[in-house]
């Protein structure tokens, strides 16, 4: 079994779809549909139900799944150690990032490391706190990048920056107009809330706790899983949320979204690496590149 098989298996079964498959990979459906029946006939094994004109994992399919991810995880991994041989003049950063660090802090670094290092790939998938440290532990991303605490003995996790949480409702919420405000009205209030597992909600609920209002007193009235979501409904009246300071900006400079009066601390944006996996050069430079911006 090669490394390409693999990558058709993994490909076909993560899009459940064999032209879809196909087309990513610049590959002619006969060759895929090939690759898949090697496989299957080379061990006996259905890894696809046929149904209809669709495909769906066999349970066989689904346990090699895991594998197979596992071993092209492996197989990056030796192509990184190769790529820093050549200096940095080639290869790939896999990078795995919480949606608000994604679309609010990351992008002015990977720029600035894009032109250091232009021949460096950069391979950025975006998720939550909890799916960022998953990455990270099967080998998937080198770096994860989040907002949320962690105890993971197998991950090391260094601060890198600040970022300031913001209580925001819309201008016509009761709580736009008051001068301050205790934990005991936050209970009254409805909320828009990011998902469980993501780092902001964990962050407000730690705050909450530290007040002494427990987070199964908020009335929740939505949990959306992004935060552009949760800002559209906080902006239609859906309730209070609670983000980072950077994805309410421009609403809050056009009135669209206003602060309430509630001091929420500022919580630490940090980076995860695996602590036994090999250190690539093209992640330390990402790294020194964010840390001499924060100096300036």
């Amino acid at each position: 079994m090669t490394l390409d098989q693999l990558r058709i298996f993994v490909a076909v079964a993560e899009r459940q779809h064999v032209t879809r498959a196909a087309e990513a990979l610049n590959l002619v459906q006969s060759a895929v549909s090939t690759a898949i029946a090697n496989i299957e006939g080379r061990h006996a094994t259905k890894l696809f139900h046929r149904v209809g004109r669709g495909i769906e994992l066999t349970e066989a399919g689904r346990v090699f799944l895991v594998e197979a991810r596992a071993v092209l995880a492996r197989a990056e991994a030796a192509e990184l150690v190769l790529a820093d041989l050549s200096g940095l003049r080639r290869g790939t950063l896999a990078l795995f990032a919480s949606q608000t660090i994604a679309s609010d802090w990351l992008p002015r670094h990977l720029v600035a490391f894009r032109r250091a290092y232009p021949e460096i790939a950069i391979r950025l998938a975006v998720g939550n706190t909890t799916d960022a440290a998953d990455a990270v532990r099967a080998g998937q991303a080198e770096l994860g990048f989040v907002e949320g605490a962690l105890d993971d003995s197998t991950l090391a996790s260094t601060t890198i920056a600040q970022d300031k949480l913001v209580l925001v409702v819309a201008p016509n919420h009761p709580f736009a107009g008051a001068a301050a405000l205790a934990p005991e009205d936050l209970a009254g209030a409805d909320w828009v809330l990011r998902e469980a597992g993501s780092g902001t909600r964990s962050a407000f609920e730690a705050t909450l706790g530290a007040a002494g209002l427990a987070a199964a007193q908020l009335r929740v009235m939505l949990e959306l899983p992004s935060n552009e979501a949760v800002r559209a409904a906080v902006e239609a009246g859906g309730g209070a949320a609670v983000l980072s300071e950077t994805v309410v900006a421009a609403a809050l400079r056009t009135g669209t979204l206003v602060r309430a009066a509630f001091d929420l601390p500022s919580r630490p944006f940090r980076v995860l690496r695996h602590k036994e996996r090999y250190r690539s050069r093209a992640a330390d430079a990402l790294l020194d590149l964010i840390a001499t911006a924060n100096i300036k």
